[in-house]
């Protein structure tokens, strides 16, 4: 049986548990009160938060599968209260970002992977197998759904929600469900969005902006300028049209008829 290593630079918090045959490196700081499961590895350069569970054969902190790494020097920065389950693995930045991040209290669950330079906010889930690719950003309270495969560069705006499955080379607005093939626009996440305290007002506001942009087959350009004067200035409407603006991939379509 693999026995424990802790390297003697590591910084470990307090009310640590730690399994049998873990590994982890120096250069490895750990906050106060985190589980980590049997097999863990935890590489150098990870930095991970308090209250965290780490399963069992997760490998947190990895060089980058990424043929542009050169060794440089770079981070995996993990917030608090995440649980990552068994099996994930997380690489840390390349010289492109410097860090690899995720936020706080995300549930990532078995056979993920994240590459480097993602960015992965609060709140968020990301299911079985999810395969994601460098620099991906997820924003909070993003609910990605088993065996979706993610494009590098591909943005994914905040209470998003894709389906099973899914292969996203696109960017996702925020507020709305992803689903069929090839990924598209499936209506809001209305479930998502009242469990979140969005009330029916705010919602019926989300879904007559997505309805201009989306269903009404307008040219993007014009639907956002339609929704900009037709609209009063609101936090969800303005992060929608600044996310529609700032895509670099460009957004994923809408409705088939």
């Amino acid at each position: 049986m693999k026995e424990t290593f802790i390297h003697k630079n590591a910084i470990l918090g307090n009310n640590i548990c730690i399994g049998n045959g873990v590994t982890i490196e120096q250069d490895v700081v750990i906050g106060n009160n985190t589980y980590i499961g049997n097999h863990v590895t935890i590489l150098s350069g990870s930095r991970i938060g308090e209250n965290c569970q780490i399963h069992s054969n997760a490998v947190l902190g990895g060089i980058p599968q990424d043929l542009k790494y050169k060794g440089e020097y770079t981070l995996l920065e993990i917030g608090d209260n995440n649980i990552i389950r068994e099996f994930v693995t997380i690489n840390k930045g390349t010289i492109s970002k410097g860090k690899t991040r995720i936020g706080n209290s995300n549930l990532i669950m078995s056979n993920a992977h994240i590459g480097h330079d993602c960015v992965i906010g609060n709140n968020s889930i990301i299911g079985f197998s999810v395969g994601m690719a460098g620099e991906v950003v997820v924003q909070d309270w993003v609910n990605i759904s088993g065996l979706t495969a993610i494009h590098q560069f591909s943005v994914i705006g905040e209470h998003a929600m894709i389906s099973g499955l899914s292969r996203v080379v696109k960017d996702v607005p925020p507020f709305i469900v992803a689903a069929h093939e090839p990924l598209r626009f499936a209506g809001l996440n209305t479930v998502g969005l009242k469990r979140r305290g969005f009330n029916s007002s705010k919602i019926d506001e989300l879904r007559s902006i997505y309805r201009i942009l989306f269903q009404e087959k307008r040219n993007t350009k014009f639907a956002l300028e339609l929704i900009a004067e037709s609209f009063k200035e609101t936090a969800e409407r303005n992060k929608i049209l600044k996310f529609v603006l700032q895509s670099k991939r460009g957004i994923i379509k809408g409705f088939e008829f």
